[in-house]
């Protein structure tokens, strides 16, 4: 149950953020004000590989870097967190918009519609506009960077694997691109998109990308399972294309 029903928003804070957990008295949300956040993000939750799990985990992975900084506003991370990719919908019915950008502006006035303060609302609307990677718009703040962290230690490991064959099912795009010489490319050099385009193009160099020593950790601690998976769909999906073909054309000619 992700919910904090039923207790204090910073309370529950104060428990996971740890000594770094910066608690300003008299702006602690209630648990109205987490549900109000928490249904407007599940409202624009459509793409299943940037679910309303994946906003959890950045969610509990993000208090948990909190944990290991200094003077964190939770306030404004966690509602960064549960807002940062409500502007899925509108790039996925048009590519040439970026989500960050679209879902920042959404936040922000989502968020002075419903009472927020006006330096609040721009505080997460800057979080959530710089944590996509973009040299034009990187995180400043403490808390942006820790949003960052926490949603590239998702793509990380195993789990970013998962979450990468299901946007790219979702998308229709291949496994893998065949070059003209009939091998399997490994996506280096592809200008076409794939899932091996992806590894070699975004998930294999995320590991050095990080602004936190905690991010950096988690993230680190995963990133042999990515590469271990990689390695081996390239080796199976490779071995048939040399063997089979060569005893396709014997057979053949």
């Amino acid at each position: 149950m992700h919910s904090f029903r039923g207790r204090k928003f910073s309370a529950h804070v104060r428990v996971l953020g740890g000594a770094g957990a910066k608690l300003n008295k008299e702006d602690m949300m209630t648990r109205e004000t987490y549900t109000l956040l928490e249904d407007y993000m599940l409202s624009c939750m459509e793409d299943s590989a940037h679910d309303k799990e994946h906003i959890y985990r950045v969610l509990y992975t993000a208090l948990d870097i909190a944990g290991t900084e200094k003077d964190v506003d939770m306030d404004v991370l966690i509602c960064a967190c549960l807002l940062h990719d409500i502007g899925r919908r509108e790039q996925f019915e048009d590519p040439r918009v970026c989500h960050a950008r679209a879902g920042a502006d959404k936040a922000y006035r989502f968020l002075r519609e419903h009472g927020f303060p006006e330096s609040f609302a721009a505080h997460v609307r800057e979080c959530i506009s710089s944590h996509r990677y973009r040299k034009d718009s990187q995180p400043q703040t403490i808390e942006a960077k820790i949003l960052f962290d926490a949603d590239k230690v998702d793509v990380s490991g195993a789990i970013g694997i998962a979450r990468t064959l299901v946007y790219k099912g979702q998308v229709s795009e291949p496994l893998y691109r065949v070059l003209p010489d009939g091998c399997v490319s490994d996506g280096t050099g592809d200008v076409e998109p794939s899932f091996f385009h992806e590894y070699k193009y975004k998930l294999e160099g995320l590991y050095d990308r990080f602004y936190t020593a905690r991010g950096a950790e988690i993230a680190g601690q995963r990133r042999q399972a990515a590469a271990a998976f990689y390695e081996s769909l390239l080796r199976e999906v490779s071995e048939p294309y040399g063997k089979g073909s060569e005893m396709l054309r014997a057979y053949v000619e």
